[in-house]
């Protein structure tokens, strides 16, 4: 187990709290001080990591062929009836 120091400011803002705030936070969840910080820092990952890990990057002529060579049959043929835009 790893601990962290974490040092409180002297007033609330965008960067930090007062430590009043951290235990005014606590005693409204009815949870430790410590939960409310990784509450914290759980929703701020979340909000600011990737979703999804990175791709391969984009497709190449070949891989863009291939898909097409594969999608060919799926797509409909025959004549337009009518077309619709939303635009």
């Amino acid at each position: 187990m790893s601990n962290l120091l974490l040092n409180f400011k002297s007033k609330d803002s965008s960067y930090g709290v007062t430590r009043e705030t951290l235990k005014v936070l606590a005693a409204e969840m009815d949870v430790s001080e410590t939960t409310v910080v990784h509450l914290a820092i759980s929703r701020f990952a979340k909000e600011v990591l990737p979703a999804y890990e990175m791709d391969d990057g984009p497709l190449t002529a070949a891989d863009i062929k291939r898909i097409r060579k594969v999608a060919q049959p799926m797509l409909p043929k025959g004549k337009v009836l009518s077309t619709r835009s939303l635009l």
